[in-house]
């Protein structure tokens, strides 16, 4: 069973969270259901690296804002972790362990309602930011862009009837890739999570790369077990290439050049 998780002065994670608790059961400070559980917490959710010390869980969906410069309205998720400095949350040069089958499930589910959405961009985003510590799998999922859109109730009470479809169901096992360069919002490893055999695991963005050395990849390699393959964005690791080849060369990683 996962616990969902939302910070309560966050307005898309307490909107999602007002929503789905209206179906649920409390008791103390935890929501009930059949197949997951909910909490609001009083602390940013990328700093709630605390949370398996007090929860048993199988892992964690957090529930949150999405924010970005461009403005461009987005619903979005991603797995969390920091390739060097921990500027937002979590430790730094740590990856958090993904949660690919479920990220796959939810966002092709999301996929499946665009019509809803239809201002909205349906992306992934690359790895970033906390909590990284948790010793069981997470994800975040996302409203975006403004505050318009976190205080939307119906638009954030829409999307978490659709987190609520997922884990309603049971969610079928993927193989699941490592992936490597693109952009923050990757279209190309956005549509192997929708259309293609894989679910993802963590995703080393190409301006994250300066970042690739043995102790780092030999982390990423350990917080994404049971991988079968590792995606590269092949055009944009740049200068990169042959460290990453090289690298991966000491794993059985199968690797796919997309």
């Amino acid at each position: 069973m996962d616990l969902l998780v939302a910070f309560e002065n966050d307005p898309a994670g307490h909107n999602m969270a007002k929503y789905l608790s209206q179906k649920m059961e409390k008791n103390g400070d935890v929501y009930h259901s059949k197949n997951f559980d909910l909490i609001e917490i009083d602390s940013p959710t990328i700093s709630a690296d605390w949370l398996d010390e007090k929860y048993d869980y199988d892992g964690f969906v957090f529930l949150s804002k999405h924010a970005a410069e461009s403005g461009t309205l987005a619903l979005t998720c991603h797995s969390t972790g920091n390739f060097n400095e921990a500027k937002f949350g979590g430790n730094q040069k740590e990856l958090a362990i993904p949660y690919p089958n479920l990220q796959k499930k939810y966002l092709q589910t999301l996929w499946d309602n665009h019509e809803s959405f239809s201002d909205f961009e349906i992306t992934i985003e690359a790895t970033h930011h906390g909590p990284t510590h948790l010793k069981k799998p997470s994800i975040f999922v996302e409203v975006g862009t403004t505050e318009q859109q976190w205080n939307d109730e119906s638009l954030c009470s829409s999307v978490a009837q659709l987190v609520f479809e997922t884990l309603e169901k049971s969610i079928d096992s993927y193989p699941f890739a490592i992936c490597f360069g693109g952009t923050h919002y990757s279209e190309k490893f956005t549509k192997e999570l929708l259309f293609g055999k894989y679910a993802l695991g963590t995703v080393m963005p190409k301006h994250a790369l300066e970042f690739l050395n043995p102790v780092i990849f030999e982390h990423l390699i350990t917080q994404n077990n049971g991988a079968e393959a590792a995606l590269l964005d092949w055009k944009s690791l740049g200068k990169y290439k042959q460290t990453l080849i090289d690298l991966l060369s000491t794993t059985k990683l199968e690797v796919i050049k997309i």
